[in-house]
């Protein structure tokens, strides 16, 4: 099954240096329904989230949650995510 990680930080921190193959999609995006870089992911797809506390990941599970998706995990930041899933 594919994996996707996704930075929900500011597009600013996001440049300053992310996970390797992560895309990023911005709080606001996040709380504009379901961002255009998800519409097509199936429900069930493996979606790693990680900010640079877990705070704002842990929000934007939330919103993805209550859009059906099922297999959301908070990856708190770039070190764990990077340490845990790569």
């Amino acid at each position: 099954m594919e994996r996707i990680i996704v930075d929900v930080r500011e597009p600013l921190e996001f440049r300053f240096g992310h996970v390797k193959g992560a895309i990023n999609i911005s709080p606001s995006e996040m709380m504009g329904g379901i961002p255009d870089k998800l519409a097509d992911v199936p429900k069930d797809t493996e979606i790693i989230l990680y900010c640079m506390s877990g705070a704002r990941s842990n929000t934007a599970i939330q919103i993805l949650e209550k859009h059906g998706f099922t297999n959301l995990v908070n990856g708190v930041n770039k070190a764990q995510v990077q340490a845990k899933y790569l």
